[in-house]
């Protein structure tokens, strides 16, 4: 076989090494652990890197990857860094289950100054607790409070976004984290102009969470 290819010229190209993810790419797979200790929508589940995005704040950059599975749900994954590098998956919930997990009162004082909003989940319903139970914390306490940035819907990692005549080309939005007792959990919210508002359940998990991995090209 070796001397069939050197005769026509072609050369057998490496598979591509993905061992973190950190590494992940478009089309890119991996296959979570089936531990009981993830919740159903990624308990053992195989997803596909769908797109990669950035966020860009005044001294950092952060990149997400968005992950899509058989059930076709978005899972949003990007690193957390502490003393040691944590998965942080990202459940965007829209404004119907933010009123039925959340008093909507309560949850209003994470965008009141100076930003140290208490928040406690609503009791989940028996419709809710398979769904949502190892997502939320019971208790968290707001850290971040309107910070500005940029999101991008490209990968710019290992670069700096482009900046036009009027500055940064992304979208502009504030930020805000709310973190639980032990930090494995946090609520993530992003407001836009015009006032479209995200809200993403964040679950902080060890890497190893993450057991395979196979290369898309």
């Amino acid at each position: 076989m070796g001397f069939f290819n050197r005769f026509f010229g072609k050369k057998v190209q490496a598979l591509r090494e993905l061992n973190h993810p950190s590494q992940l790419k478009l089309s890119d797979m991996i296959t979570l652990d089936n531990s009981f200790a993830l919740p159903v929508q990624l308990r053992g589940q195989q997803f596909k890197v769908e797109a990669i995005n950035t966020y860009e704040f005044e001294r950092r950059q952060q990149t997400e990857w968005v992950l899509k599975g058989h059930s076709h749900t978005s899972i949003f994954l990007s690193l957390a860094e502490d003393d040691e590098t944590y998965l942080a998956f990202s459940l965007k919930i829209p404004r119907a289950q933010v009123e039925q997990l959340f008093d909507l009162e309560q949850f209003s004082t994470l965008f009141d100054e100076p930003g140290r909003a208490l928040l406690t989940p609503n009791p989940l319903s028996p419709t809710h607790a398979d769904t949502f139970a190892l997502w939320l914390g019971k208790q968290y306490h707001q850290i971040t409070f309107a910070a500005f940035g940029y999101f991008h819907r490209e990968d710019y990692r290992g670069l700096k976004p482009p900046q036009d005549a009027n500055g940064a080309t992304g979208e502009p939005f504030e930020y805000y984290l709310l973190l639980n007792d032990d930090e494995t959990r946090a609520i993530e919210v992003e407001v836009y102009e015009g006032g479209d508002t995200d809200v993403l359940l964040t679950l902080y998990r060890p890497i190893t969470d993450i057991r395979d991995y196979w290369p898309g090209s």
